[in-house]
């Protein structure tokens, strides 16, 4: 096979700044050992996220001289509208600053005490979303999605038994939706398969229950159907794209992914009632329905970013990417999540790091060296994030101890890509000298943002 190139041309450039790892073991130290609180300009390779880090196109660029800031019925809204209706089919479409503002106002009309939100797997923001309202949310992971390093084509899906036994359990009148996270960026970004989400849809309507999508990275998720699924070869991702859709009753999406915009998000569904009520909220917290907190330039950029992800020279590129340093660290030894999911590489911290139990969150203390080795900026997807307390203090952990690499899109070369796989390497082949970490400062809800900690003596 021929080397897959990037589909693009660089038309312009920003300098990364070169510093020491004696300089990079004082800005940990100084950041408390977490990389949220490290300055972007002491970090040579940022793998912290994926969202709202990409590079913009020509076009896209062109489109922001093109928005309209009027405060309402701007025509940049407009063609934002149409290019989600053509590509989700859903009618109705209601502009957000960010995903978390979507889940923010869905969970806030449909939570509450009592209620139950079932999915494949929540992530951060919507599980804290959902937490904020009083509800609870339900992780329903297939059972080859908990195993990191065996690899299964549709480690994502949702375990139908399971989901099937919690609404008998709870009662599908105490149950507002079920959510699935396309692709499941918990559980590796790892893929939902057609087949899967189909059965969902099914229970769903025997059970009365609406059924949206977390649709950030929508694109990448059907660019994996066709690669994976029977049936879907000979489809284009558009076609895919589509028929996912049309088994949902609404999605929730950060543009900030799989649109290639720094800024924006949406909510869109197809019941009138409900998005009455998620308008009413959007003015209050947001903006008015046909800007919700954007201007018409990061609508214009959006409208046009939801539709280059479609581009299957593009997806074929960024599938392949992932999957190149996935292979590099697995022909090392190095314990990472198989096969390669879409956005991000997953490193299995527990199998990296066994000498340190995980109430000394073995992925953080990972983050850290890989920092101070190679000024790479990654996250911990683990117990730092996820992990509860129980009665007594003592931690209930997470059900995958995990460190995410989450590649941004249009932004790195193979040469940078190259670089990380080295410096991972180097960091497995000294991870006995790795010291667990201990918090010494936390808040309530998604403490991983802002947690302060230091390793353990």
């Amino acid at each position: 096979m021929k080397t897959i190139i990037e589909p693009f041309r660089i038309k312009s450039v920003e300098p990364i700044y070169f510093n020491t790892k004696e300089e990079r073991e004082v800005i940990l130290e100084k950041a408390f050992y977490n990389p949220f609180l490290i300055h972007s300009n002491d970090v040579l390779i940022d793998l912290l996220t994926d969202s709202g880090t990409s590079a913009m196109s020509s076009n896209q660029w062109a489109g922001i001289m093109q928005g309209d800031e009027s405060y309402a019925g701007s025509p940049s809204f407009f063609r934002f509208e149409k290019a989600i209706q053509d590509i989700t089919g859903l009618p109705i479409v209601i502009p957000t600053h960010q995903g978390r503002a979507s889940e923010k106002i869905l969970f806030s009309i449909l939570g509450g005490k009592g209620k139950y939100f079932l999915s494949n797997t929540l992530f951060d923001t919507t599980r804290a979303n959902i937490e904020f309202s009083g509800a609870e949310g339900i992780d329903c992971l297939c059972e080859e999605g908990k195993l990191p390093t065996v690899a299964a084509p549709f480690k994502g899906n949702l375990d139908i038994e399971l989901l099937k036994k919690h609404i008998l359990e709870i009662g599908a009148g105490n149950i507002p939706l079920v959510l699935i996270t396309v692709t499941n960026n918990s559980g590796g970004g790892q893929p939902v398969s057609m087949k899967n989400i189909r059965a969902v849809r099914q229970i769903c309507t025997e059970h009365n229950i609406p059924l949206f999508i977390d649709a950030c990275r929508f694109a990448e998720n059907c660019y994996f159907i066709k690669l994976r699924e029977a049936g879907y070869e000979n489809k284009t991702v558009r076609e895919i794209a589509a028929e996912l859709f049309s088994y949902a009753d609404g999605c929730t999406m950060s543009a900030k992914k799989d649109a290639f915009a720094n800024i924006g998000g949406f909510l869109a569904m197809r019941s009138e009632e409900l998005a009455l009520n998620c308008r009413n909220l959007l003015v209050i917290t947001e903006g008015f329905p046909t800007y919700g907190g954007l201007a018409g330039r990061d609508l214009e950029a959006i409208a046009i970013g939801i539709n280059e992800v479609l581009d299957e020279h593009y997806l074929q590129y960024r599938i392949r990417s992932i999957e190149y340093l996935t292979n590099k660290l697995i022909a090392a030894g190095v314990p990472v999540m198989q096969p390669a999911g879409g956005h991000a590489v997953y490193i299995d911290a527990k199998q990296f790091l066994p000498h340190i139990p995980v109430n000394q969150y073995p992925g953080q203390a990972f983050v850290g060296a890989l920092y101070i080795e190679g000024g790479i900026r990654s996250v911990e997807i683990g117990s730092l994030m996820f992990g509860k307390y129980d009665d007594n203090h003592n931690l209930i952990p997470a059900q995958l101890e995990l460190v995410r690499l989450a590649i941004p899109r249009r932004v790195y070369t193979q040469s940078h890509i190259d670089y990380v796989a080295e410096v991972i390497i180097d960091v497995f082949e000294r991870r006995n000298g790795i010291k667990g970490m201990q918090i010494i400062e936390e808040s309530p809800m998604l403490r991983h943002f802002t947690a302060k900690l230091k390793p353990v003596e």
